[in-house]
């Protein structure tokens, strides 16, 4: 008997700092070229929160605050057939400088400014956009 397929959960943290967002570019073998912001899979038993800081710290090397939920996309990637639930959250940066922690996953982060975002996006990023989401303008409701 076959295991049922499922789609997985991933994460997205949009990093705001001085009016730009955090992105790198993906080198894994999931969306290898594409830029994103720093996330990943949501481990058993963990929190939105704490995946939001552990995959921020993880990939970038940097702490963030002020984390808050903004919406999911259904990512389905018809080219490798896969399937994803992304969660996207918005943070502030706290501190540290954006590092290749994992240089086999992720790297050549930058800030941009939401209007001059780097191309190629990653799906789940592409599908916020198309969603109407900006992190920038994202309230800071505490």
């Amino acid at each position: 008997m076959s295991e049922i397929q499922r789609p997985k959960i991933g994460t997205g943290v949009y990093i705001r700092k001085e009016g730009k967002v955090l992105l790198g570019k993906r080198r894994g073998n999931n969306g290898a070229g594409y830029y994103c912001a720093p996330g990943g899979h949501l481990e058993m038993n963990e929190t939105w929160e704490e995946n939001a800081e552990r995959e921020t710290m993880e990939e970038a090397g940097i702490k963030i605050q002020n984390i808050r939920f903004m919406t999911a996309t259904n990512d389905i990637n018809d080219e490798d057939g896969k399937h994803y639930v992304t969660l996207h959250f918005v943070a502030d940066w706290l501190r540290g400088e954006p590092a290749d922690v994992e240089p086999d996953k992720m790297g050549d982060w930058n800030w941009y400014t939401w209007d001059a975002l780097p191309e190629p996006l990653f799906l789940p990023a592409r599908n916020l956009i198309k969603n109407g989401y900006n992190p920038l303008n994202f309230p800071d409701n505490k």
